[in-house]
């Protein structure tokens, strides 16, 4: 709240400000869980036309991810496209988390695939948050089907993402697959992963 409040005294008392001093304001919000403080500082940029950048709209959509409002982290990757504003990976792994947190799983798994034709690489973070968002809703065969995914991808699965995916084959009581895991883990040959597919 003070990070606006001092941007508004800069600019009523007519000074100079560029996109470093806004995105300095917005990642102040972010770091004290002010997404909306944040959300407003993006909407003044364009009024004082001051440019946003990518890391001006990622800490506004981390400070989203934070409050798990997902909808306003989608709202604000979508006028990064149409504004023509480059997303990278840190960018989407945070309105993918902001979609788990808010239990929408279809729409994390969409982003996948946006990613993948925008040519932004995904890692161990993007496929932890889908997979959590898929085992949290109880779909297990799409957990499983994005560990293979991860796998043919060559990202390097963590224990987290391992836990998960032997909890969606809990859930969905698939005990052969859950062991074929198993064993992956055993033999620390996380390459197996691209077979993961045929589990199913």
């Amino acid at each position: 709240e003070k990070a606006l409040q001092l941007f508004s005294l800069m600019h009523r008392s007519n000074v100079e400000l560029d996109t470093i001093t806004v995105s300095a304001a917005i990642s102040a919000c972010e770091k004290g869980s002010g997404w909306e403080q944040a959300l407003q500082l993006v909407l003044l940029m364009a009024q004082i036309k001051v440019e946003a950048n990518m890391i001006t709209c990622s800490a506004a959509i981390s400070a989203c991810q934070k409050a798990a409002e997902w909808e306003r982290a989608l709202q604000l990757l979508d006028t990064m496209a149409r504004s023509k504003v480059e997303s990278n990976t840190i960018t989407f792994n945070a309105v993918i988390s902001a979609c788990e947190s808010g239990g929408e799983w279809e729409k994390a798994c969409a982003l996948l695939n946006v990613m993948s034709s925008s040519e932004v690489e995904s890692n161990t973070i993007t496929f932890n948050a889908i997979i959590s968002a898929c085992e949290k809703a109880g779909e297990w065969e799409h957990s499983l089907l994005l560990f293979g995914i991860m796998g043919e991808s060559q990202v390097e699965p963590d224990t987290i993402i391992f836990s998960a995916a032997v909890s969606a084959c809990e859930r969905g009581a698939d005990g052969h697959s859950a062991l074929r895991i198993f064993r992956i883990v055993a033999s620390s040959n996380w390459k197996q992963l691209g077979t993961a597919s045929s589990m199913l």
